[in-house]
């Protein structure tokens, strides 16, 4: 009955920062992304018996912070180690994700939305980084192990460019 109370959640990091270098040619040759895990926001949350409430959002991002460790390791840092180009202007970048202490290899997949308008995906186990899923309610309410990784990027400006 729990299981049922609860939501998908689309969790916003708000304060982040990142670096692209490209070569003469305008292909990719180094990218660096640094997340503040302490300004992770709840967003939105589907499914669940009931909408969630703006102390519900609060209370999750709390609870989110609690189970990252962010006073411990409050940054996250993305580091590309490669760049395969795709069909249509996409294509994997793989590259390390620093997440709670622990580094680990990741792909992210990435695909054109429009002119100079890219989305990354990907997936994270949360074990894979020693962070234990959250869990409620004697074990009924579960977090996934697995995490997607969602990134919209706009390039359409260069250096001014928000992504």
């Amino acid at each position: 009955m729990a299981a049922q109370a609860g939501h998908d959640l689309t969790i916003e990091a708000t304060r982040w920062s990142g670096e692209l270098t490209v070569g003469d040619d305008l292909t990719p040759t180094a990218l660096e992304v640094k997340i503040d895990m302490g300004a992770l926001i709840v967003r939105e949350g589907t499914g669940g018996l009931k909408p969630l409430t703006d102390r519900d959002r609060r209370d999750i991002g709390a609870t989110a912070r609690k189970t990252l460790g962010t006073d411990r390791n409050p940054e996250s840092v993305f580091t590309a180690t490669g760049f395969e180009p795709g069909a249509g202007g996409g294509g994997t970048v793989s590259g390390t994700l620093a997440l709670g202490g622990v580094t680990r290899p990741i792909k992210l997949k990435v695909s054109q939305n429009g002119e100079d308008r890219y989305q990354a995906t990907g997936s994270v186990l949360q074990s894979d980084y020693g962070i234990k899923p959250y869990s409620g309610f004697l074990g009924a309410l579960k977090v996934r192990d697995a995490v997607s990784i969602e990134a919209d990027i706009d390039l359409s400006d260069g250096a001014e460019a928000p992504a």
